[in-house]
């Protein structure tokens, strides 16, 4: 057996921020021969061929065309990006004459006291002026360069009865002594090799150094920064490279920005899902319906982790809808439509899970709290079809240190691999036939 706890572990350490996912994605798919495509270009496409697409370097999407008829689509979903601190322009401030800072914003919802007292460092991307172009570039100054540290209980012997943390004055992280003023760039230019002078934009986040280890008395337990979402990334990949139905357009989709709600050009609310299906349409000679007569017969999985109940506060989770790390793939539901899963999704999708010998798990949220929202209801504002939320149990959602099952990434591994193998035929009137691929 693979052991997809440790690929995984390697995968994420590569991975540091939504671009270098992004790029570390589209070199695994180069190496299997996938071409590469641009948006402001035509595409010339043909059956049996593989192919992805970039937008903003931080979302991507890969499609395999079936050699057969094409009747339906197989989607699957996740994110890249993960809850952090984005560095601000004009980032110095000199504490005391003594301390260089550098300043900073909250990126999506987090939990701030697991960040303090780590080894912190910063990647991402800078545009600069390249030989008359304005040219994307990653950065990943890959060691140990700042921390935030805490104040001392001495000096606050109230913090362990609870704390409002202020992002302006309580998370900045200290970067040197004095002497590091204004050196910042200079480090980002020098690692990204450019001249400073020409660096005209960046999109810099900090990260967080901790590797992922596995623990627990049988090694069940899993750690590592950015589960949410990229052990779902990473286990929708291997089931997508596993290939496909003869019937079905195979795509695998990674959005950007779904922790500060995937309201841009590259998250899951725009059109990057619609554009990407409607070029493939028009490229393969298809008319608009035979593209909705897809789509009716289309299937999308949305996968982004799950609340596994806590130990120390079951009375959090729903009483009889709360799921295990290790337990099986788990399925969300939600009345107000915060996850997309209904009983035709649910359904299908446990079936595909029945076939793959994966066990499932449901999550409602505890009626009296608010839970957050994904990707698969956005999604299908623009891409209407059936889809279902689903995610991996796991604790410490939104800490940059986060714990999941180590058999679990293998049980989505196992049923994406099936789900991709699937036509999801619909024989009309909420009725539906799952059609295998031959062996």
């Amino acid at each position: 057996m693979r052991d997809y706890s440790k690929e995984l572990i390697e995968f994420i350490q590569k991975s540091p921020s939504c671009y270098h996912v992004v790029e570390n994605i589209a070199q695994t798919l180069c190496r299997q021969g996938f071409q590469e495509l641009s948006e402001g270009e035509r595409w010339q496409l043909s059956k049996g061929g593989s192919y992805f697409v970039r937008r903003n370097l931080s979302t991507i999407l890969a499609f395999r065309i079936p050699e057969g008829e094409v009747r339906g689509f197989q989607i699957a979903a996740s994110h890249s990006d993960s809850p952090t601190f984005k560095i601000k322009e004009n980032m110095d401030i000199v504490a005391d004459g003594s301390y260089t800072e550098l300043n900073v914003e909250k990126y999506g919802g987090m939990l701030c006291a697991p960040w303090f007292d780590r080894p912190l460092s910063v990647a991402g991307k800078i545009v600069v002026r390249e030989n008359g172009q304005m040219v994307s570039k990653l950065v990943h100054v890959d060691r140990d360069l700042m921390m935030i540290p805490n104040l001392a209980i001495h000096m606050n012997r109230a913090v362990n009865d609870g704390y409002h943390y202020s992002a302006q004055k309580d998370m900045l992280p200290l970067l040197g002594d004095e002497t590091a003023k204004g050196k910042f760039m200079d480090l980002i230019a020098q690692t990204a090799g450019v001249r400073r002078e020409d660096i005209l934009g960046t999109d810099l986040f900090l990260y967080c150094r901790s590797q992922g280890v596995i623990w627990g008395l049988n090694g069940e337990y899993l750690s590592s920064p950015k589960l949410d979402d990229l052990q779902c990334t990473f286990a929708n990949l291997q089931g997508f490279l596993s290939g496909g139905h003869p019937n079905t357009i195979s795509v695998y989709a990674v959005f950007d920005n779904e922790e500060v709600g995937s309201g841009t050009k590259q998250g899951a609310a725009s059109t990057v899902l619609l554009d990407t299906l409607q070029r493939i349409n028009e490229a393969l000679g298809r008319t608009h319906e035979e593209y909705l007569m897809a789509l009716a017969s289309g299937f999308m999985v949305s996968a982004d982790n799950a609340h596994a109940v806590h130990p120390n506060h079951i009375d959090a989770a729903d009483p009889t809808n709360h799921p295990h790390m290790n337990q099986g793939i788990v399925l969300k539901f939600s009345a107000n439509q915060k996850y997309c899963t209904d009983s035709v999704s649910a359904a299908l999708f446990r079936e595909i899970c029945a076939r793959a010998g994966v066990p499932t798990q449901a999550f409602h949220n505890h009626s009296d709290i608010l839970g957050g929202s994904t990707l698969g209801n956005l999604s299908n504002a623009q891409v209407s079809l059936n889809m279902v939320d689903i995610g991996l149990a796991q604790l410490a959602m939104h800490s940059p240190y986060e714990t999941a099952g180590t058999k679990d990434t293998e049980y989505l591994v196992r049923a994406m691999t099936e789900f991709y193998h699937t036509f999801v035929e619909d024989a009309g009137q909420g009725s539906y036939i799952l059609h295998a691929a031959p062996q």
